[in-house]
């Protein structure tokens, strides 16, 4: 309930202090289950997203964000999922909790690349998406955020008003095939394909590394990748 009263309040007011566009909408079905890797390149992301469907999403979010009162109260009221980003048994109870939600057929969110860009370039991605694809059977559509880092910049507490924001949606993408699970290679070809999508609606540059928590990385040329067939959306 809490999720669909501050969704009422925020989309007027957001559209009316920023000029929000949005591509490819259609390529998300009306119901059953579909996750949505996204490149993340501000903390607003995750509020700019939801408000332009009309499905609710769930995303994952940093543990800190539960133990900052500030933000602590919308998180919980939105119904996200904690997650500590130094892996192991916490990242294993998101996926499945993430698993959770897209066997009762809801929308997931995920970050591929595990952190906000410290630059505004596109990183690799961790295979967590496509071990949920997997798992689930769910498309994975890749969602490019335009925009929202120059509205709010890392460091920045109040975003700028009235900046152009721009969410591009792209084409469904599967993941499926008995005793493909263990196979770290395929999940690692499925996941950088997505990156490959994210990277073509952004228009970022593509750092072929892992984000650095804190600073950035060096710069490489990005990785070849196999071409993975598209669903039609239903």
């Amino acid at each position: 309930m809490a999720y669909w009263i501050l969704k009422a309040v925020l989309t007027p007011v957001l559209r009316f202090f920023f000029r929000v566009r949005v591509e490819g909408l259609d390529q998300l079905s009306a119901d059953g289950p579909a996750i949505l890797a996204s490149n993340h390149v501000s903390f607003c992301d995750s509020i700019f997203l939801p408000m332009v469907l009309r499905r609710r999403v769930t995303f994952v979010a940093k543990a800190e964000y539960f133990e900052d009162p500030k933000t602590a109260w919308f998180f919980r009221a939105v119904g996200q999922i904690p997650i500590k980003r130094e892996g192991g048994s916490a990242s294993e109870r998101a996926l499945a909790s993430a698993r959770e939600v897209l066997a009762h057929g809801g929308l997931f969110g995920i970050y591929p690349e595990g952190t906000r860009s410290p630059d505004g370039r596109l990183y690799k991605g961790h295979t967590g998406v496509a071990r949920l694809a997997l798992d689930s059977g769910a498309p994975v559509l890749p969602v490019a955020m335009i925009g929202t880092r120059e509205a709010q910049p890392i460091g920045q507490v109040m975003p700028r008003l009235f900046m152009p924001i721009t969410i591009r949606i792209g084409r469904p993408m599967r993941l499926e095939g008995e005793g493909l699970a263990g196979d770290p290679l395929v999940l690692r070809r499925f996941t950088d394909e997505v990156m490959f999508e994210l990277r073509e609606l952004s228009e970022q540059k593509y750092v072929e590394r892992y984000a650095a928590r804190k600073g950035t990385v060096e710069d490489v040329e990005p990785a070849r990748v196999a071409h993975v067939a598209p669903v039609a959306a239903a």
